[in-house]
């Protein structure tokens, strides 16, 4: 994808999240349709199903040699990330949505051939829209975020992570990542994937680490993350996979390795 290209495919997504957005503004305090998915925490609403639509709608009518990635089944059926492809969450923090009226997002991630070009995540309710283009930093709205800090102490981390960390004794030792949460100066879980990434990019968390996100959690957050000098990996340390579920460790590069050796692999059983 070149720059004309890129700028292009940027303008428009950007157009359309926030008419999404408003609409979803608008509609909050409307009667909601709330079902289940994989399981009872697992909700996706009316409006999630509706926000992907109209993105679809909006793509193939402009872009129609696109494809798709999409959480609520409006997208394709892809086996490969050849082309351009948009990655689409409608409304990441689907349970955030429901109780809380705020703290989630719209998160779309555009990538060429397997690349990251662009990433958007859009805070709905502030109305705070992050973005990214491939080599020209991020931005929060309108102001250009810093590189990442190096050289962190460790005792100085702020670390956001997903609970099962801590409690589910089937896949990790809850007692190291207890001791985890004990080391750093503090912990935090916001129940969005996007917003998480967004927060790392802008340094107000130096980590994020869970055991299970879909593409569609993540794929806006690496590219903004990659801007600002992150990196993004499994608990593993290798490369994430665009088209399956994946445990996923973004953030500042020194903490990261910090934590996959000495805690996560420890705690992993």
């Amino acid at each position: 994808m070149n720059k004309e290209q890129r700028d292009e495919v940027f303008n428009h997504a950007k157009e359309w999240i926030y008419e999404a957005g408003k609409e979803i503004r608008d509609q909050i305090h409307a009667p909601l349709v709330v079902d289940t998915k994989s399981n009872p925490n697992d909700l996706v609403t009316t409006m999630d199903k509706a926000t992907e639509e109209f993105f679809t709608k909006k793509i193939k009518d402009t872009f129609p040699h696109h494809f798709i990635l999409s959480e609520e089944g409006y997208g394709d059926n892809l086996k490969s990330m050849n082309g351009t492809v948009w990655i689409i969450d409608p409304i990441d923090g689907t349970m955030n949505f429901v109780h809380q009226k705020r703290n989630f997002a719209i998160s779309i991630g555009i990538y060429y051939d397997g690349v990251g070009e662009i990433g958007f995540i859009y805070n709905v309710m502030e109305d705070i829209l992050y973005s990214a283009k491939k080599g020209e930093g991020v931005y929060k709205n309108n102001d250009k975020l810093p590189r990442l800090r190096k050289n962190i102490p460790f005792n100085e981390t702020m670390l956001s992570l997903n609970h099962f960390w801590l409690c589910e004794n089937r896949l990790v030792d809850e007692k190291v990542m207890q001791k985890l949460v004990k080391d750093v100066r503090g912990a935090r879980t916001y129940g969005s994937a996007a917003l998480e990434f967004a927060y790392v990019a802008e340094g107000i968390i130096d980590t994020y680490l869970t055991l299970s996100l879909s593409p569609w959690d993540y794929a806006a957050g690496i590219v903004i993350v990659n801007e600002v000098g992150g990196v993004t990996t499994t608990v593993d340390g290798d490369a994430i996979n665009m088209l399956h579920k994946s445990s996923v460790v973004t953030g500042n590069r020194g903490i990261q390795q910090t934590i996959l050796n000495d805690y996560v692999k420890t705690a992993r059983k």
